[in-house]
């Protein structure tokens, strides 16, 4: 498990093993995950934390900006991703809940185009696009 010493420490956090258990399971993630399965995935492990814990461990590294949180609309569960400083997009499946990153986005020229217009200044934007995946399709 890697170490996150200096990332919580540039961040005014103090370095637990609790905090380390959770960003190294979010960086190591390959998709947002929710409360729940960090909660598993760590107690499967050699950490024992509790799902309170793990809530307002996240709840910290969200208001420092090392984890986002997104909530899924039709799920009612937020899911929890290590902050790359990356934009990107999300594709659900609403049969087997897996969500894919989706690289790149469309809306940058868009953006400007309603700065322009409407004189608002955009902070940022968020796009879940809902359906079926490719593997739920075959069954």
């Amino acid at each position: 498990m890697f170490i996150y010493k200096d990332v919580l420490k540039n961040n005014g956090l103090k370095n637990t093993k609790h905090r380390n258990a959770i960003l190294d399971l979010l960086e190591k993630s390959n998709e947002p995950i929710n409360a729940e399965e960090i909660f598993f995935q760590i107690n499967n492990s050699t950490e024992k934390i509790s799902l309170s814990t793990i809530y307002r461990e996240l709840t910290m590294l969200i208001n420092k900006g090392l984890v986002v949180k997104t909530s899924i609309t039709g799920d009612n569960k937020a899911v929890f991703e290590f902050n790359r400083m990356e934009h990107k997009h999300h594709l659900v499946c609403t049969q087997c809940k897996t969500i894919f990153t989706v690289e790149g986005c469309p809306f940058a020229a868009y953006e400007e185009q309603l700065k322009e217009k409407m004189g608002f200044d955009i902070s940022g934007h968020k796009l879940e696009i809902y359906g079926v995946c490719k593997a739920c399709h075959k069954i």
